[in-house]
């Protein structure tokens, strides 16, 4: 058996054939759990190869294959015991790339990825043998369909359904997309360098004789896989080189501390889960290098570190150990429902709500226990700039796409300057990023989103449970982590719900109408920031749905909250949309001024920074599998209760027999409005409420990013 790390170039450059067993599985890689993470990776090595020349290895895994005996002059053979998935995915990506360059007429490029998936004509004696890899029974006439047919027309294949013609068109539309404005071909370059070159595999050899079944069932069926931080610990005791005494007590005070529940928790990030240990490993080496880490490279790039850059493990070890201390501490302390929280803390306990860990290795880099203290006026600085960059973007549904490249070079800029004026360098970091998925949104930007947007549909109820609750402390005194008030004790944090003054079911007890003065929804205002407070569940579930001077006699009653007592004192006889909006326009201000930005902040600076967003039609919710052509829609306004439309084939919706190309014109077919929100209208369920909003929200969350409506009002 021999074990060695090859490159794609190492692995399939010589003439031979791979081929997959036929008591194996076929196919099963899918789009989001690997092809998608896979371009990604490959994306971002490549990108940064174009921009800096440096080429940061990936790895990707490893496969075990066993030599077969072959004459002499054939070709060489070997079957794959495991990564049976990981090869044939590589031979897709390589082929569809091959069809992107011969597309586009980068004749030279095409070869060398051509190499790589296509033996020569001299070792070819039947026609299978062209294929370095050949997949199982199953798979094969998919795989021969795709791979010799230069950039394909996928929905002619004989075989569009298969997941082999499918990651195929996936990494074809990809690479084509990434390649589309490389006027000088240094993209292209790239992503053929990098894939050639700089992907790693551990590659184990078995000689013919060896029991392949043992060793897959020990890689497969026996154990879990190891977590980056299983192996950093085996790297940092091995290199140790300790007595057995002294590597014990090294263990005792420096790692066991990792070995607890706390950092075993696993936490999800996107749709994967990893454990908190690896998370905090990927965040301090992008802490401690400024460079984009995912989890799958953070035990190489480890290595790299502890190995070029860091000096001994003997220094390493503690330092490791004491961030991680830091770290717990405050992780444990965001997590305290009452009292008051520290900066970091309060810092941790909104990034949670926002549902990311992107801004985790800037916090890392400012409280390293090993560097020199941050003024507390810098540390507050930082830390509230980063926070409301962070929190500014989320009210305004900005993109997240960007947030890990954008961290690790906020890190690289803070280690370029002292740290007795690093919140000056985060400040003015973040103000000088430019263009809708980096800026920092400014007053204007996110008062429109807050006065003219129902934040209740908007938001998740716990960014929406936050946003009030900072609210509630800003009235109380406690602002950016200080103790110095007149109040007792900050809100309750995760304590209590989200209430409606005026019901979503305002129909029985409610007087009005169902459309306001200037023709707005009522069904649209009541979800404003205005119309929402905080109550107990308790409290919420009493006074729900009841009239006015109920609700107001019971919240006088029994809530202690400034924000809820507003409302009762100031209003005492009525609460209608224009309370609603005048309260609205009240919290909006008080938002501004917990979030800041710098005097005289422009977000978006010109007409055209606000987007190139694709807009979004009912036909690409078809398109999308989000609504089916055929689908009845149901008006869900109380008052036209049975009317229905229809979806058509090509995205538009019949309402009495006539074809209307959006749903808004479709909703005033039935309403006789001149104004009509028919994204919000029209429902495809009624007991559920799932309106076409709903489904373009999903679609807009599916493609990362916020996509402009494609609608007539």
């Amino acid at each position: 058996m021999f074990t060695q790390v090859k490159t794609p170039q190492d692995i399939f450059f010589a003439p031979q054939r791979l081929i997959v067993p036929l008591f194996q599985r076929p196919y099963v890689w899918s789009l989001e759990r690997q092809w998608e993470p896979l371009w990604s990776d490959i994306k971002r090595v490549a990108d940064r190869f174009a921009r800096e020349g440096v080429a940061q290895s990936h790895f990707l895994g490893a496969v075990v294959l066993q030599q077969q005996p072959n004459e002499i002059g054939n070709l060489s053979v070997r079957t794959i015991i495991d990564g049976q998935q990981r090869l044939t995915t590589l031979q897709v990506l390589f082929d569809a790339l091959f069809g992107v360059l011969t597309k586009r007429g980068l004749t030279g490029l095409a070869q060398q990825v051509e190499n790589l998936v296509r033996n020569q004509d001299a070792y070819i004696l039947q026609p299978s043998d062209r294929f370095k890899v050949w997949p199982t029974n199953r798979d094969r006439q998919a795989f021969e369909e795709v791979m010799t047919t230069v950039a394909p027309e996928y929905p002619q294949l004989q075989n569009t359904d298969s997941r082999l013609v499918r990651a195929h068109e996936f990494f074809f539309r990809k690479a084509e997309l990434w390649l589309e404005n490389d006027t000088d071909n240094r993209l292209a370059q790239s992503l053929v360098t990098v894939m050639s070159h700089h992907l790693q595999i551990v590659v184990i050899d078995l000689l013919p004789d060896e029991d392949a079944q043992e060793i897959f069932e020990t890689l497969n069926a026996r154990g879990t896989p190891l977590t980056a931080a299983d192996l950093i610990k085996n790297f940092v005791f091995q290199r140790l080189q300790l007595a057995d005494d002294d590597a014990e007590k090294a263990y005792h005070e420096h790692w066991e501390p990792f070995e607890t529940p706390f950092w075993e928790t696993e936490l999800s990030v996107g749709r994967i889960l990893y454990s908190r240990s690896s998370l905090f490993f990927t965040q301090w080496l992008v802490a401690m290098t400024g460079e984009e880490i995912t989890e799958r490279e953070v035990f190489y790039r480890f290595k790299r570190f502890a190995t070029d850059e860091a000096g001994s493990i003997k220094e390493l070890l503690p330092r490791l150990a004491a961030t991680g201390a830091r770290y717990r501490e405050i992780s444990e302390g965001s997590q305290r429902s009452t009292g008051i929280l520290s900066l970091e803390e309060m810092f941790v306990y909104r990034l949670s709500t926002l549902g990311t860990e992107t801004a985790k290795p800037v916090l890392i880099w400012l409280t390293d226990p090993y560097r020199e203290a941050i003024p507390a006026d810098q540390l507050e600085k930082a830390l509230a700039s980063l926070e409301s960059w962070l929190v500014r973007r989320a009210l305004v549904k900005g993109s997240t796409k960007q947030y890990n490249q954008l961290m690790a070079a906020l890190v690289r800029e803070m280690s370029h300057s002292t740290r007795s004026q690093v919140g000056d360098v985060v400040e003015r970091y973040l103000a000088g990023l430019a263009g809708a998925d980096r800026h920092w949104p400014d007053d204007d930007e996110v008062r429109e989103h807050l006065v003219s947007q129902p934040l209740y549909r908007k938001l998740a109820r716990s960014r929406m449970r936050m946003v009030l609750e900072a609210v509630e402390d800003h009235r109380r005194g406690f602002t950016s982590g200080s103790s110095n008030t007149f109040s007792e004790q900050p809100i309750v944090r995760n304590g209590c719900s989200i209430e409606h003054v005026m019901p979503q079911e305002w129909v029985k007890n409610w007087p009005g109408n169902e459309y306001w003065d200037d023709g707005t929804l009522r069904d649209d205002i009541i979800h404003r920031l205005g119309n929402l407070v905080l109550v107990t569940q308790a409290l919420n579930s009493k006074i729900s749905n009841g009239p006015w001077f109920e609700k107001r006699k019971a919240l006088r009653a029994y809530s202690t909250l400034l924000t809820t007592q507003q409302v009762v004192d100031l209003h005492p006889d009525l609460w209608s949309e224009e309370e609603i909006i005048e309260r609205t326009s009240r919290s909006a201000a008080e938002i501004l001024s917990i979030w800041k930005v710098p005097l005289g902040h422009r977000g978006l600076q010109e007409a055209g920074e606000k987007g190139e967003s694709t807009k979004v039609s009912v036909g690409d919710l078809i398109s999308a599998g989000y609504l089916v052509a055929g689908q009845t829609l149901f008006a869900r306004v109380q008052a036209h209760a049975g009317h229905e439309g229809y979806v058509s084939e090509d995205g538009a919706i019949f309402v009495n027999g006539k074809r209307f190309d959006a749903p808004s014109p479709a909703a005033r077919e039935v309403t006789n409005r001149q104004a009509e929100a028919g994204w919000w209208f029209w429902v495809t369920d009624l007991s559920t409420g799932y309106s076409l909003s709903d489904a373009r929200q999903e679609y807009r969350d599916s493609l990362g990013s916020d996509a402009d409506d494609d609608e007539e009002t």
